[in-house]
């Protein structure tokens, strides 16, 4: 039987995901919808790929069956890690017995050769893509990691800068430090919550003690 006689005859599902809320799945909503999958079809899940407890996904698992086409953009939105990416096309195409279509690979099309030489070279080919993709994040957060200790190495501080304490803090800490007013009417004079003024407060103390005595 020709793929697009298979295609016809078959419910297409489509699935994206984006690592976070920020992020725009709009690109990925395109492809599956040019591959004629429905709007009430396209399940997408907004959250890392590190694992498959995703709620949408498992939605959409539940759907799937021998009649059903699973489109996603590129594999690396099913999943990124090797393992778990390998045990997922395991289900949907085994246990399932549903089909899958990469878009950005054609050849992972399991629908093409319904034979043993076409479902192992779709495994095959998967296991290749998923090991690579798997690398690269693994290859992501090394980089990341190197160059965190590169900038420490030149003291460089991480993080988000302090915020600048208001300008009549000095003046009344002084006032604190001398018992004029308590740490509430403190904190409400320099617009911070009291526990902050404290904080600072006793930063700011100790670091002139240290250079009175330097």
């Amino acid at each position: 039987m020709k793929t697009e006689e298979k295609a016809s005859e078959q419910v297409s599902y489509g699935y994206a995901r984006v690592s976070s809320t920020s992020q725009n799945e709009d690109r990925q909503i395109i492809a599956l919808k040019d591959m004629g999958v429905p709007d009430a079809n396209i399940f997408v899940d907004k959250m890392s790929g590190k694992n498959f407890d995703r709620p949408q996904y498992k939605k959409l698992l539940r759907k799937l069956n021998e009649k059903s086409c699973l489109y996603i953009k590129s594999i690396d939105r099913l999943g990124r890690s090797y393992s778990d990416l390998s045990e997922q096309w395991r289900i949907i195409t085994k246990e399932k017995k549903a089909d899958v279509y990469v878009i950005d690979m054609p050849i992972l099309d399991t629908r093409r050769e319904k034979n043993l030489l076409g479902t192992l070279i779709s495994d095959l080919i998967l296991t290749l893509l998923s090991y690579c993709s798997e690398s690269e994040l693994s290859l992501i957060h090394q980089r990341q990691r190197e160059g965190i200790e590169a900038a420490k190495a030149r003291g460089v501080k991480m993080g988000r800068p302090p915020k600048a304490l208001p300008d009549n803090f000095y003046e009344v800490y002084q006032e604190w430090a001398m018992g004029k007013i308590s740490a509430i009417a403190a904190a409400k004079k320099c617009k911070m919550p009291e526990s902050t003024f404290r904080y600072k407060a006793i930063a700011y103390q100790n670091s002139t003690q240290k250079d009175g005595e330097s």
